[in-house]
């Protein structure tokens, strides 16, 4: 039986263009073992999109050909420079491994669309939604799950220094990770925080501290396919998760513990995965998410932010959490490649 073409989209210009391009590196590792040719289309930080052998720190100095995404439906996949002219290749999926702004917030999606290429990961409505914080709380608001209190702030809005209750989270409303990302225990450090999250995002919100502890857990698939993964806990010694932007993550975090599975009875390991499968479901999501909450002390559960292309890196929590309900790497790849070749 032949063999699936894929291409694997990483890099990008977005804050987490480093991490997409270890996400790759991961999923490259997996991909041949779970019965595909890909395909390597870099994108730099700049926004030029080309071929490459493989993903990783230096993809960008091998043998690379300027390649793009033909929205032509006929066309069904890639253009790449050869000769002068323009190849084209059929792909029969696309692997968007982009985390961030224009990776997963709907833009790269739409483009894929056109094309009329399946591709792993949300749509574009629930990219969207779930990429824009505020969007996301409303919503799942709508459908009667907890979220914090928050306040939007824009560049013609007042700062809400009186509407809620101190500690706060100062974030970009769209954008990945914690970047931007600021806790202010007093009105003296607000404005401060509100320009640094601007440097990421003009929307920024506001949003209340939540007594609770940070848990995740990841979904894969849609429908009856739906796998609801294992749950993760996240100690803070001090600060805030900023896995990403240390200096070396791989060795572990400078001021985080990631437990896997977490240390919850059943009652709340049940409650977690239930409320993370109607988030989900609320916010539209299909093909994979990391859906993120706090665990209160008196067991209920608070939406914290949904992650519709997780990382997966080697210490990505998406992909430890799957292994450790028994998805390793093939597999994972495999099962996000088939459910977006078989909606």
């Amino acid at each position: 039986m032949a063999r699936s073409t894929i291409a694997v989209l990483f890099g990008g210009c977005s804050e987490e263009h480093d991490v997409s391009v270890k996400s790759a590196m991961e999923i490259a590792a997996s991909v041949d073992e779970a019965g595909y040719d890909a395909i390597y289309v870099g994108i730099t930080r700049s926004g030029v999109w080309m071929t490459c052998e493989r993903p990783g720190p230096a993809w960008e100095d091998g043998d690379c050909r300027p390649a793009v995404i033909s929205p032509d439906r006929s066309t069904h996949g890639l253009l790449v420079e050869d000769g002068g002219g323009w190849r084209a290749v059929r792909l029969d999926a696309v692997f968007p491994v982009l985390h961030g702004r224009f990776g997963e917030d709907g833009a790269v999606q739409g483009l894929l669309e056109l094309s009329g290429i399946p591709y792993v990961g949300c749509d574009v409505q629930s990219s969207a939604i779930c990429m824009d914080k505020s969007l996301a709380y409303v919503v799942a608001r709508g459908a009667g799950i907890a979220t914090p209190e928050f306040r939007v702030v824009t560049e013609a809005d007042p700062v809400p220094l009186d509407e809620l209750e101190y500690p706060v989270f100062v974030k970009p409303a769209r954008s990945g990770s914690s970047f931007g990302v600021s806790k202010v225990d007093g009105p003296d450090r607000l404005d401060e925080a509100i320009r640094d999250a601007r440097r990421f995002d003009a929307k920024v919100l506001v949003e209340q501290a939540v007594p609770g502890t940070e848990v995740g857990c990841a979904v894969l698939g849609s429908g009856s396919d739906l796998v609801v993964g294992e749950v993760d806990r996240i100690e803070l010694s001090h600060g805030i998760f900023r896995i990403h932007q240390e200096t070396d993550p791989e060795q572990g975090s400078e001021n985080a513990v990631i437990t896997i599975p977490a240390p919850v009875s059943d009652e709340q390991r049940d409650r977690i995965r239930a409320t993370a499968t109607d988030i989900y479901s609320a916010l539209g999501c299909s093909g994979l998410a990391r859906v993120d909450m706090f665990l209160l002390d008196d067991g209920s559960v608070v939406l914290n932010e949904v992650n519709t292309l997780p990382g997966f890196t080697s210490y990505s929590r998406y992909p430890r959490m799957m292994a450790a309900a028994g998805i390793d790497g093939p597999e994972l790849v495999d099962r996000c490649l088939s459910s977006a070749m078989g909606r």
